[in-house]
C-alpha cells in the first residue's frame, strides 16, 4: 500500500511539476531578475496599458470623424460616400458600417433621411436593421438567461422578428451585399432559431463572403454552449475557420475566440492537448502574412501568447510578445488585475522558461510607433 500511494504521489508531482511549479518558479525570478530591455523587450517603463496596439493613423480618425460631424449636420451623403468606398472589401464595408452605427445611437435623424431619399440603398437599409438589433440587444442586456428578467427577455425576443424581416428586404437590394445576412445570422440566436432555420442564413451570407470576419464571430456564437451548439461544435466550427483562412485574413483568430467561450465559464479548465498547440501553430503562421496595420491584429495577438503560454509553448509565445510590445492594454491580462503587471509576469515567464539568452543589446520601443 505503502508504495501504491508513493506511485500515486510520484505522478501527481509529475502531472504538477510543468503545470504548476514551473511556472511558479519561473514567476518568482520575473520578480526579481527579470530586466526586459535584457531581451531585447520594452521595459516596463514604457508598457502601455490604455490600448492593445498602436492607435489608427491620424487619417483613419479624421475620416471617421468628418463622417460623424456631417451626419450629425443631417448630410447623409457623406456616409453613403463613405460606405460606398469600401467597395466589395466586405470586412471593410462592415467596419465603416459600424462607425455608422455608433453615430446613429445618439443622433439617427440623417439615417431617416437617407433612407427617405435612397429606398433602394442596401447599406442604408442594413445599417437600420443593425440598430434594431442593437436596441434588442440593449434591453436584453448581456447577461447569461437566467440573469435576464422575464419582461426583458420578452421584449428582446419580440424585437428581433422585425430586426430579421429588415434584413431580409435589404438584402433584396443587393444581392451580392452580405451584409443583411450578417445581421440575421446575429439575430438568430437571440430569436431562437434552431439548426435548421440558422444554417440557411449561413449559407446565405458564406455565399458571398465565405471570410467574413464579423459573420464567423457571430456563426461561433450561435455554435457555443451558452446558445444553441456546444463545444464541441464550436471548436469544429473554429478549427475549420483556421484551415479556411485565406492568406492576409486574421480569420484564424476564430480559433482564440473559440478558446476564451470555452473556458470562460467556471466550471471549465484549459486543457493544452496536442490538437489545441497544433492549431495555435497555424493561428500564428496564418497571423504572420496578416497586414500589420491591420486594427484586429493587436488583440488576437495578445490572446495568442496568452494560450500559447498555458500550452506550454514558451518559444513561440515569446515571439508574439516581441510582436507585442509596448502595448498590453488587452483582455488577457486586464482580467487578472493590473494588465501591466500581468503582461510583465507573462514575458517574463516566456523568456525564463523559453531559455532566451540576453540579445546585448537594447531595442528602441516608442508608444507612438
Amino acid at each position: 500500500m505503502t508504495i501504491l500511494l508513493a506511485v500515486l504521489v510520484g505522478l501527481l508531482l509529475c502531472g504538477l511539476y510543468p503545470c504548476v511549479i514551473v511556472p511558479d518558479l519561473a514567476d518568482r525570478w520575473v520578480r526579481k531578475h527579470f530586466v526586459a530591455s535584457d531581451y531585447g523587450l520594452a521595459p516596463r517603463g514604457q508598457l502601455d496599458s490604455s490600448r492593445p496596439g498602436p492607435p489608427p493613423p491620424p487619417h483613419r480618425h479624421r475620416e471617421g470623424q468628418a463622417v460623424a460631424d456631417a451626419a450629425w449636420n443631417g448630410d447623409w451623403r457623406v456616409a453613403e460616400a463613405y460606405v460606398r468606398a469600401a467597395g466589395e472589401d466586405w470586412d471593410e464595408r462592415w467596419s465603416r458600417t459600424e462607425l455608422l452605427q455608433e453615430v446613429a445611437r445618439e443622433e439617427d435623424a440623417w439615417l431617416e433621411a437617407w433612407r427617405a431619399a435612397e429606398p433602394g440603398n442596401c447599406d442604408a437599409a442594413t445599417l437600420r436593421a443593425r440598430i434594431m438589433v442593437q436596441r434588442a440587444w440593449a434591453v436584453r442586456g448581456g447577461g447569461f438567461a437566467h440573469e435576464v428578467s422575464k419582461d426583458r427577455m420578452k421584449s428582446f425576443r419580440a424585437m428581433l422578428p422585425a430586426a430579421i424581416e429588415e434584413a431580409r428586404r435589404a438584402a433584396l437590394l443587393d444581392p451580392a451585399n452580405p451584409g443583411p445576412w450578417v445581421v440575421m445570422v446575429t439575430a438568430a440566436r437571440g430569436a431562437q432559431y434552431g439548426r435548421a432555420r440558422f444554417r440557411p442564413l449561413w449559407d446565405g451570407l458564406v455565399a458571398r463572403a465565405p471570410h467574413h470576419y464579423e459573420g464567423h464571430w457571430q456563426a461561433l456564437q450561435y455554435w457555443c454552449a451558452k446558445w444553441y451548439g456546444s463545444d464541441r461544435l464550436m471548436m469544429r466550427f473554429a478549427g475549420r475557420a483556421v484551415r479556411e483562412a485565406p492568406q492576409g485574413s486574421p480569420l484564424a483568430g476564430m480559433y482564440l475566440h473559440a478558446l476564451e467561450e470555452l473556458v470562460g465559464r467556471p466550471a471549465t479548465a484549459f486543457s493544452s492537448t496536442p490538437l489545441v498547440r497544433g492549431h495555435l501553430k497555424r493561428v500564428a503562421a496564418s497571423f504572420a502574412e496578416v497586414d500589420p496595420a491591420d486594427e484586429r491584429l493587436p488583440a488576437l495577438r495578445h490572446l495568442l501568447a496568452h494560450y500559447m503560454l498555458r500550452s506550454r509553448m514558451y518559444g513561440p509565445a515569446l515571439e508574439q510578445f516581441r510582436l507585442i510590445d509596448p502595448w498590453c492594454g488587452a483582455e488577457p491580462w486586464r482580467r487578472e488585475g493590473g494588465p501591466k503587471a500581468a503582461f510583465e509576469t507573462a514575458r517574463g515567464r516566456a523568456v525564463k522558461l523559453s531559455r532566451a539568452s540576453a540579445t546585448g543589446t537594447v531595442r528602441s520601443h516608442g508608444t507612438a510607433r
